[in-house]
């Protein structure tokens, strides 16, 4: 039998965006003197279909990719995390890749992006597999995709108004980067979309930088649901947890203790543990914490991807972690 989530039967999560190589230095050498960098793939929606994957998720990434080996290693990779991809291959438009710089305080943490011209910013909806959104329970997207080009924004509304058409549940990471636009840019563009989401999901300091919400997470979470419509509103904190409004109820989960090794991709990380949850048939307050604990695990983890297994996260959610598995 599948899951049921809110009365309706679970058929997997599809995302759709950009999916980079980000290239870094060892340990927390600079740039400019590096001798090598490691490669790994990473962009939000690519990022968590993955955690949504390793949890037990029926998970699919659509994008357009160049038809290179740059292209082809991006594929490769995801495949080799176990997720299913379905990707237009072009033969204009490059591969994107970053460069990240890690350093502790108080040197900040750089990112350097090299995406100009890539091949997803011409993608079109005609040209995407909408049929796996049809018949998907849930289709996701970020911020950060319409950010990248006109052509994008307008295909974001177009995924959304084909999810919506097949009463597929539709979800929003507002997910915000000050290095590809402004809050006030940001804030219209995403606010077209609002009509047709189900779930949002935020930073707070999203909500307040970008949305223009003031207040604790709390009334963020409130006042987003009820001038929207939204069904589920989730507010992430950082290190203080998260808070979502669902079906009129606020809860909280505070976040689990973790080491940090690898910041990035922390947040995807909480948006796939928290949507493979859901589709479970979990609660939003178990959600919250599946998303926390994939969260946590995530930044012990180098690269972008949340390399996680049910297994440990379970042991985080129920508090049984040890130093040494043996």
């Amino acid at each position: 039998m599948p899951a049921v989530v809110d009365g309706l039967a679970m058929t997997g999560l599809v995302t759709f965006g950009e999916t980079m190589l980000r290239l870094s230095p060892p340990r927390h050498e600079r740039l400019e003197t590096a001798t090598s960098l490691a490669v790994h793939p990473g962009g939000a929606e690519s990022n968590v279909a993955v955690a949504a994957t390793r949890l037990g998720a029926d998970a699919t990434w659509l994008s357009k990719l160049p038809d290179s080996p740059l292209g082809r290693r991006v594929v490769a990779d995801l495949n080799r995390y176990g997720l299913d991809v379905d990707v237009v291959w072009s033969d204009s438009g490059r591969q994107g890749t970053y460069y990240l710089e890690l350093a502790g305080a108080p040197r900040e943490t750089d990112v350097v992006y090299d995406r100009a011209d890539a091949a997803v910013t011409s993608a079109t909806a005609d040209e995407l597999a909408t049929e796996t959104i049809r018949d998907a329970e849930l289709f996701l997207t970020s911020g950060i995709t319409p950010a990248l080009s006109s052509t994008l924004e307008e295909t974001v509304g177009d995924l959304f108004e084909v999810a919506q058409e097949a009463d597929v549940r539709t979800a929003l990471d507002v997910n915000y980067r000050s290095k590809l636009w402004e809050p006030e840019t940001a804030r219209e563009t995403l606010e077209t979309y609002f009509p047709s989401i189900d779930v949002l999901v935020t930073p707070v300091r999203d909500a307040h930088t970008v949305l223009g919400e003031a207040g604790t997470a709390d009334d963020v979470a409130t006042a987003l649901a009820d001038r929207w419509g939204f069904d589920t509103v989730v507010i992430t904190r950082g290190a203080d947890g998260a808070t979502a409004y669902h079906e009129g109820t606020t809860v909280d989960r505070p976040a689990f203790e973790t080491e940090t090794v690898a910041p990035v991709g922390t947040g995807d990380a909480f948006v796939g543990g928290f949507v493979a949850s859901r589709l479970s048939g979990s609660d939003v307050g178990t959600a919250l914490e599946y998303g926390a604990a994939v969260a946590a695990l995530k930044r012990t983890i180098p690269g972008d991807v949340a390399l996680v297994d049910r297994e440990e996260v379970d042991r985080v959610v129920e508090g049984e972690h040890e130093t040494i598995s043996r």
